[in-house]
């Protein structure tokens, strides 16, 4: 079953209306290559479909010659490369193609933003579009869901997740088989391949680390002498994973240096199904007990998407003092600031007296599981 991706709307839009180059980022088994390929279907223009694994195609467009790659894409309206990431010096390819070929539109995909993102970074600057498509997120469940269904169905999100693939499946073993694959071998080869690393074994007892940290403040000194290894090789392992769409941080929210903290973040994962498999846990959520956890890794994330997908300009945190008071979530724009706590049942904790005081100003909010759809734009 497909389900129709919000940005469908935009990716239309921009390549029938704008000429800047458009990729479009994220983890590999997201549904990229499908929602691309399902909105150049819907368009009458012929299009050239590259799969920037195949060598033949790495051979033509990492030539530098403008003579072979325009013998290559004559005749067509739209060039679009998969997986653009694995052809050789992709930026300065295109950007010759496209100075060349100012008609031809140019769609570029890729798994692993630190490749092709440093790759077309300089040549193309100021040529491109960037999206970010994330796992199936609950604005777009709502197609095929309504509110009640909705309701029912985040009880198996926070454990399986949003992969489209497990929407294909109807047995729940099924769907825990393909997640336990995509832990194992998927998310993880664009960093294995980029950073050359001879110890897997340590970047996964890595991500096991930070599983089952999510929601508490990440000390890279504590995860590096645990792993007996130095705080730049735990840093530097982080980066990829975030360059890789497994996991991303949220820093800490602070205009009171002295006695908030905001030097260390909180680190979540681009997909709580992908979490539970790399700590081995599927139990249903009445057996576990890290559903605080999965909420606001849930919750975070689903925002994360809303931002993105209405192209709105916000910066997100959590907020804590050294004392220990906190607040779950943090958005900031336009001078106004918006503080959320995530709750799965219903407690309605009050506002922290030392947030109000330092921020009179802000509103407050508790998401629970009663009214979160309106946070996360699905209804």
């Amino acid at each position: 079953m497909y389900i129709k991706r919000q940005v469908e709307k935009s990716i239309l839009a921009h390549i029938t209306s704008e000429k800047d180059i458009l990729v479009v980022y994220g983890a590999r088994q997201v549904g990229k290559s499908t929602m691309l390929n399902k909105v150049l279907d819907e368009l009458n223009l012929k299009t050239l479909r590259v799969n920037g694994e195949e060598f033949r195609y790495q051979r033509v467009f990492s030539s530098l010659d403008l003579r072979v790659m325009q013998d290559f894409v004559e005749g067509y309206d739209v060039l679009f490369i998969d997986e653009a990431q694995n052809i050789e010096n992709i930026g300065v390819n295109i950007k010759i193609l496209y100075d060349a070929k100012p008609e031809l539109k140019i769609i570029l995909s890729g798994s692993s933003s630190f490749e092709l993102a440093n790759s077309i970074k300089e040549p193309l600057t100021g040529r491109t579009k960037t999206i970010l498509l994330y796992p199936l997120g609950f604005s777009e469940l709502s197609h095929i869901f309504n509110t009640y269904e909705l309701k029912e169905f985040v009880k198996s999100y926070l454990v399986l997740g949003g992969y489209p693939r497990l929407m294909s499946f109807s047995e729940r073993k099924k769907k825990i088989r393909a997640l336990d694959e995509m832990a194992s071998s998927y998310l993880y080869k664009d960093v294995l391949t980029f950073a050359k690393l001879k110890n897997s074994k340590m970047l996964y007892d890595l991500l096991r680390l930070l599983a089952f940290q999510i929601g508490n403040l990440v000390s890279i000194h504590e995860l590096a002498k645990t792993l007996k290894t130095t705080s730049e090789t735990v840093e530097r392992y982080i980066d990829l994973l975030e360059k890789s769409f497994v996991v991303f941080r949220l820093s800490g929210f602070s205009k009171n240096r002295r006695k908030e903290i905001a030097k260390m973040d909180k680190i979540f994962f681009f997909d709580v199904g992908i979490r539970n498999a790399i700590i081995g846990n599927f139990s249903p959520l009445n057996n576990r007990t890290d559903v605080g956890q999965l909420w606001e890794n849930f919750l975070i994330l689903e925002r994360l998407k809303v931002i993105e997908y209405n192209e709105w300009v916000r910066k997100s945190y959590f907020w804590r003092t050294y004392s220990g008071v906190e607040i779950d979530y943090v958005e900031e724009y336009d001078g106004r600031i918006d503080a959320y706590e995530f709750k799965w049942g219903q407690k309605t904790p009050k506002v922290p007296i030392t947030w109000t005081k330092n921020y009179p100003d802000a509103t407050y909010q508790v998401v629970n599981k009663e009214i979160f759809l309106d946070f996360v734009n699905a209804r």
